[in-house]
């Protein structure tokens, strides 16, 4: 132990002749154990050693590319896993998470962070783990977890920290707009890959969806979707997210963060980039057929439109009638109003999912039955709602929390925003200077988008339940770091934060 006490002093030492010697030594050792990982199973895992090394020790000089790592899997691939079990099989978003929580203790164990900071809604943050910490062992009276029900919720309890990580990570505007962009980046990639997925032909797609399966994407035929699982109607946009509804509430999220950006004075990327950005992103929202997450865009974009960046509304109004009117929409727009109708399978057995949750609710209220499984075998855990799957784990309780972190998140949000707009009207009257240290044209915009995409996403949760499925990890960190950066973008306008920066 003092041998890696001292080796873990040298990585941090001030000296920089120190730091680097113990780079090198880290650096050999890793070459050394990737070139018996060729030896022994082959350039592939090799070089996704390589990888690893790379990353790990620009991780330890500067977390942010920990976050670089975090959405690059997401946007690349958040299903992935590692090609052996340590009594389950862990992914790449499992690897970069832990690297993220280990380089953040490392630094507030050697000091690096000397001050850790709260959040107006960190007890709300807090209450919310705790209700499910103890719904969690609340359920083990019902049923004995599995060793992936454990699994899944480790990987919630993560990115429930995750926020935490943020908070006090992002202290600066630089760190809230790198942040901001690497999501962003991860958005369009991520849509970009559903795209081309989608225009190849199906037997190149199922080939690629093949070669994926070492890393534990489903492949075959089986793997591409349909509206109603039916092979004669549309096929669904999936990219590598597994699931349409999945990518469909992923795209809100993005597209809610990004669309600002198209009119915001001071974008974070050239208007021409943000705009194939959009395109990209809205084209693979409509391959998707997920109405719920149409719908879900729909509200976060109004919101942002009246309160802010009314040029929005015109454009949303114009992409309207083109989904109304062009020949090539009709089959989108009739699956819409049979929704709307009641009409169609996926309706029809989303009503049933409501009712029976429903039940198993008003048998378990305060804390629900636990995430392993429902006790009951008249009913089953599983609902596409965001709101009724939470009050079947975790209960009325847990529903309010969430419902408490939210309300505290947006109060924020607006507060900033208001903060920010008087601050604007000052300049302009006395000429006085904001106390607050940032630039108000890309705070507001990434205030707003951030408001957008949650808002957005909430109203899609009504339709779905991928915010809270626990099969769905990266999901629930993004959540997370999107409530976590809007937090840190919001803590830029108090004044109270011009001396931690």
């Amino acid at each position: 132990m003092r041998i890696l006490d001292r080796f873990e002093s040298a990585l941090f030492s001030p000296r920089p002749r120190t730091a680097a010697l113990a780079h090198a030594l880290l650096i050999g050792a890793g070459a050394l154990a990737g070139a018996l990982l060729v030896a022994a199973g082959g350039p592939l895992y090799g070089s996704a050693a390589f990888l690893v090394l790379v990353f790990g020790v620009l991780m330890l000089r500067d977390i942010r590319w920990g976050f670089l790592a975090v959405f690059a899997v997401i946007g690349f691939l958040p299903f992935a896993t590692l090609p052996f079990k340590i009594g389950f099989t862990p992914t790449f978003l499992n690897v970069a998470v832990l690297a993220v929580y280990f380089v953040w203790i490392m630094r507030v164990a050697t000091r690096r962070d000397r001050e850790l900071t709260g959040s107006p809604i960190g007890a709300a943050v807090l209450l919310f783990l705790l209700v499910a910490v103890f719904a969690f062992a609340n359920g083990l009276r019902f049923s004995r977890p599995t060793m992936t029900t454990i699994r899944n919720f480790a990987e919630l309890v993560m990115a429930i920290g995750f926020f935490f990580i943020l908070v006090n990570t992002l202290r600066t505007q630089r760190d809230t707009e790198l942040v901001a962009r690497l999501i962003m980046l991860a958005g369009a990639a991520a849509a970009a890959i559903a795209v081309v997925f989608y225009v190849i032909p199906d037997t190149m797609t199922i080939r690629i969806l093949n070669a994926l399966g070492r890393f534990g994407y489903p492949g075959g035929a089986g793997a591409l979707r349909y509206i109603e699982d039916d092979t004669a109607n549309p096929m669904r946009a999936i990219g590598t997210m597994v699931d349409p509804n999945v990518l469909g509430g992923f795209l809100i999220l993005m597209i809610g963060l990004t669309i600002p950006q198209l009119v915001s004075p001071a974008p974070l990327f050239r208007r021409s980039l943000v705009a194939c950005f959009l395109l990209v992103e809205m084209l693979a929202l409509y391959l998707t057929y997920s109405r719920g997450s149409l719908v879900g865009l729909a509200v976060g974009l109004l919101v942002i439109g009246v309160l802010r960046y009314r040029k929005l509304l015109p454009l949303a109004l114009v992409g309207g009638l083109l989904l109304l009117l062009l020949p090539q929409t009709q089959a989108y727009v009739a699956r819409f109003v049979e929704g709307i109708q009641l009409q169609d399978r996926a309706t029809l057995m989303r009503l049933g999912e409501y009712k029976d949750a429903l039940a198993l609710i008003r048998r378990y209220p305060w804390f629900g039955v636990g995430f392993a499984g429902s006790p009951d075998a008249d009913l089953y855990v599983g609902v596409s709602n965001l709101y009724l799957l939470m009050g079947e784990i975790m209960g009325v309780l847990g529903v309010l929390a969430f419902l408490i972190v939210i309300t505290g998140y947006l109060a924020n949000l607006w507060t900033a925003w208001r903060r920010l707009l008087t601050c604007r009207a000052l300049q302009r009257s006395e000429g006085s200077q904001c106390p607050a240290r940032f630039d108000d044209a890309r705070q507001e915009a990434l205030l707003l988008g951030l408001a957008a995409a949650i808002t957005g996403a909430l109203a899609g949760g009504i339709f779905d339940h991928y915010l809270f499925n626990l099969v769905y990890p990266h999901m629930s960190v993004l959540l997370w770091t999107y409530l976590g950066l809007g937090m840190a973008v919001a803590a830029l306008s108090y004044p109270q934060t011009e001396e931690n920066h």
